[in-house]
């Protein structure tokens, strides 16, 4: 079995239809060339300007200059570090980019950025994922918090706006890349992201994290403000970001916190970036970040998180059992029954899934779910009625396994709307409330063809786009200078006469460039 099939064959099947195979052999020479072009021009600029891990961290995940690298070399160097890395196409949803990042997998979007986009494109491209994000693994502190922040990100909730929000940038990085799109098109997927930005109501957990990610392993230096080092993968693999990033028109302060509160913007440069002191600076961040996530604080704070939300998350009861469903009312009581939490009733809406360690119990629930808060114990089988000390008294018949019909029920003697069939559940607490299904492979199973995410429909269209863009001639000049760097017999006269051939294509700078180089000639960036 190749690496790569092996990394694949590891995954959860949830995560697995999210991959897709490298096609090596559809780059063509000119993808070969932007890769060949921006990977010298980044190891010659970023050999002191780079965290100091960077060059030996090339060599270390399989990555070399003269060509796009094949994910079975990175695999084989990736695994000495614990990590390995799939293939996906363009961007993926975050839930599970978050959830590969948790398990040590880096999601390589394999396409390649075109060469009117050399110096910085938004869209996710091997340059990137791959030049960006791998070698700086090298470092295995740095490892760790990268797993470390996917696991924050994946347990962080994320709104209705925050899905929308991806489809538009995910809109936006496919047309941006497709050579076919009209000036129009670009216009209107950029409006379409300023206008999705603009209907969020709130900021969300989720926002916070992706921020958190943003500014530092996407957008990350180390060191002083004063002298930093770039380590941030959006910066490593962009010649643009890389020249501007050191400059005085970029703002340098200390890394912390408040990095969750400031917003980025995809499609133009940074003006500011975070600095932190080193990577143990990375983690006292983090950590302060996951302290104020309903995952770690649960309670009313994670009930209201999830209400505004109108997502699908789950609650962790005080006896560790695992709820996933939406949130969608809680009833408030006058006092606390335990610390941080003054609810009497939350329900759920269905489908409900119940869950222990990660694991599903029996098979979803399909309608609503309620959990009252305080110490009772509900009868396995038979009617039953208690008062809590919240003030709640309820009065039904149980079915068994949870399950209860006619139930009724009053809040200090006022009257409670409530399902007269529902699932009920007792906890004296709320431990935490957390991002997505407690067990997504079981959620995926019976849900995700209801939420199917199109895999890369519009990335497949943008590829075919670029490829069909290049005229037979023009591919085979590439190729052939390609060829002639490979063998190391670069003739002056046949180099003079693919000189001459190129002339006729006056927008391929690119192939100029490299005919010149062999040529010995300067050759403009």
């Amino acid at each position: 079995m190749r690496p790569t099939e092996a990394a694949i064959q590891k995954l959860p099947a949830h995560l697995r239809r999210y991959v897709v195979t490298q096609d090596y052999d559809a780059y063509t020479s000119r993808d070969q060339a932007v890769w060949r072009h921006i990977l010298h021009r980044l190891k010659a600029h970023l050999g002191d300007k780079a965290h100091s891990v960077y060059l030996e961290g090339l060599e270390a995940t399989g990555i070399g200059s003269e060509a796009i690298p094949s994910l079975d070399e990175m695999n084989e160097k990736l695994a000495k570090l614990g990590w390995s890395a799939v293939a996906v196409r363009g961007f993926i949803p975050p839930a599970v980019f978050t959830e590969l990042q948790t398990l040590g997998v880096l999601a390589i979007a394999c396409d390649i950025r075109t060469h009117e986009h050399i110096a910085y494109t938004p869209a996710p491209d091997i340059i990137h994922e791959s030049a960006g994000h791998a070698p700086i693994l090298a470092n295995a502190r740095y490892a760790e918090y990268l797993k470390a922040c996917g696991l924050v990100g994946f347990k962080a909730i994320a709104s209705v706006e925050d899905e929308a929000m991806f489809e538009a940038i995910r809109n936006l990085s496919v047309v941006k890349e497709d050579p076919t799109a009209t000036h129009e098109d670009i216009a209107h997927a950029e409006e379409r992201l300023h206008a999705t930005a603009a209907s969020r109501r709130y900021v969300s957990e989720n926002t916070k994290a992706s921020r958190l990610y943003w500014w530092t392993a996407e957008y990350g230096l180390v060191g002083t403000c004063e002298d930093p080092k770039i380590y941030g993968a959006g910066i490593l693999s962009s010649l643009g970001e890389a020249k501007h990033c050191l400059t005085d028109a970029v703002k340098r302060v200390p890394h912390g916190l408040i990095c969750t509160e400031t917003e980025y913007d995809i499609t133009r440069m940074q003006p500011q970036l975070f600095v932190a002191r080193d990577f143990e600076h990375l983690f006292e961040v983090l950590a302060e970040f996951e302290q104020t996530l309903a995952w770690k604080r649960g309670g009313d704070f994670g009930l209201e998180e999830a209400l505004r939300a109108r997502t699908v998350n789950h609650l962790v009861l005080g006896d560790g059992l695992e709820l996933t469903g939406k949130v969608v009312e809680r009833v408030a009581c006058e006092a606390e029954i335990a610390p941080g939490l003054a609810t009497a009733v939350a329900r759920l809406e269905g489908p409900v899934m119940a869950s222990r360690d990660g694991k599903a119990l029996g098979n979803p629930w399909p309608g609503q779910a309620l959990i009252v808060f305080g110490e009772a114990t509900l009868p396995e089988r038979g009617a039953f009625s208690f008062e809590l000390k919240s003030g709640l008294f309820l009065t039904g018949f149980a079915v068994g396994g949870g399950e209860v019909v006619n139930l009724r029920g009053h809040l200090s003697g006022r009257p409670l709307d409530l399902p007269s069939w529902t699932y009920l559940f007792v906890s004296p607490t709320l431990p935490s409330v957390a991002g997505g299904p407690a067990d997504p492979a079981t959620w995926d199973r019976w849900f995700g063809e209801m939420n199917a995410f199109s895999a890369g429909e519009g990335e497949v269209k943008a590829q075919q786009a670029k490829a069909e863009s290049l005229p037979a001639v023009l591919a085979g000049l590439y190729r052939e200078v390609r060829e002639l760097r490979a063998s190391g017999a670069g003739k002056t006269d046949r180099l003079a006469a693919l000189q001459t051939a190129a002339a006729g294509f006056p927008e391929e700078w690119l192939l100029k460039a490299e005919i010149a180089e062999l040529l010995g000639e300067p050759a403009s960036v």
